[in-house]
């Protein structure tokens, strides 16, 4: 904040909220300053922030401020008490309609606050992860590899994309996760060449290669996983496909170690399937990062124009998930979870890779 110049911030994603006040409700704001934390919220979270003091839970010296008429009329009377400030506002998540609410709110307080558009300041805190965080994201990473145990015994011929990915959510939540981390991937046979496919009523057949991608939110961190499976022995294109996409998957990861770019670890990747000619049938990005949020930087992807040449750092995590995609035929995805070191990369996920039949 002092970089960029501003006195105060206006923090309105509710991640982001989350990682500076470890408040989980689904309505609040914080106005951040150097020397002050004030949390806005409403009577049906008051009791619930209370009652964190004292747990060791609660955010230290969070000043709590209760909604009265609405959450706008309140922040703006918190702004209203900082004359002159120069107030950053979270430019992607603050809507344009509450945006100019406030300024013409506080356009006729004397010496109000002015407003500019901030983008990713506390993003920026996020995407290196502390002992507490890490510690986190192992247990959730090893208690998903568990999970993924009991998935591959749903699998057989018969069933059908739906059924599996229900039974792939309840196991989650057996596993101890609060949720499921995003909507769970089942793709079987020429739907699997879809990379982000809605579980239907395909059955399983012999042959079909299946896709399941799945993760879960524990104690608000998200993990994430996929593997290729086979119903009955796989073909010979399916084996060589599954081969190419399993060495682009192990070649990326053994690129990962701090001062590497996000781009030459995609390229790591991307250059072992356009060996097997391939390349054309990868069109996302090898990985990104975890963490509140499933998808977060940073993101494991080509080169794009306004990138620079740092590396990532010691305590990041991200996937690595090269695939290939091949219409009428079908497709492959290999994910794991990993930790960037400080003279390598921990691999956090524990699940085999090599193309199990069931």
């Amino acid at each position: 904040m002092t970089a960029r110049q501003i006195d105060a911030l206006l923090v309105t994603s509710l991640p982001n909220i989350l990682y500076l006040t470890n408040f989980k409700g689904s309505s609040a704001a914080v106005v951040l300053t150097a020397e002050r934390l004030q949390f806005v919220t409403d009577f049906r979270y008051v009791a619930a922030v209370e009652a964190m003091r004292g747990t060791g839970w609660e955010c230290p010296n969070l000043e709590l401020v209760r909604v009265d008429q609405s959450y706008d009329e309140t922040i703006a009377t918190v702004f209203g008490s900082m004359p002159g400030a120069k107030v950053g506002i979270e430019g992607a998540h603050l809507a344009v309609s509450r945006y100019e609410w406030l300024q013409r709110k506080l356009a006729d307080v004397a010496g109000g606050p002015g407003f500019v558009a901030t983008e990713g300041i506390v993003e920026a805190a996020r995407v290196r992860k502390d002992a507490y965080e890490i510690s986190t994201l192992r247990e959730a990473a090893r208690r998903v590899s568990r999970v993924a145990t009991g998935v591959f015994e749903e699998i057989r011929a018969g069933r059908t994309e739906r059924d599996v990915a229900m039974a792939i959510d309840w196991r989650i939540r057996q596993g101890g996760f609060e949720r499921s981390a995003f909507d769970t991937i089942v793709a079987a046979g020429p739907n699997a060449a879809l990379p982000h496919a809605r579980p239907g009523e395909r059955m399983f057949a012999e042959g079909d290669l299946v896709v399941l991608d799945f993760g879960g939110v524990y104690d608000s961190y998200c993990v994430d996983l996929t593997r290729t499976v086979s119903i009955g022995r796989a073909s010979e294109r399916a084996r060589e496909i599954h081969a190419a996409v399993r060495e682009a998957h192990d070649r990326a990861i053994a690129a990962t170690k701090p001062g590497v770019a996000a781009f030459a670890i995609d390229a790591a990747a991307r250059s072992a399937l356009d060996a097997r000619g391939l390349g054309e049938a990868f069109g996302h990005g090898t990985g990104h990062g975890l963490g509140i949020e499933v998808h977060e930087e940073p993101r494991i992807s080509r080169r794009r124009p306004t990138d620079g040449d740092a590396g990532v750092e010691a305590g990041m995590v991200f996937t690595i998930e090269p695939g290939a995609y091949l219409p009428g035929l079908g497709g492959v995805r290999i994910e794991d979870d990993v930790l960037v070191t400080d003279d390598g990369v921990e691999v956090l996920t524990d699940v085999p890779s090599d193309l199990i039949e069931l």
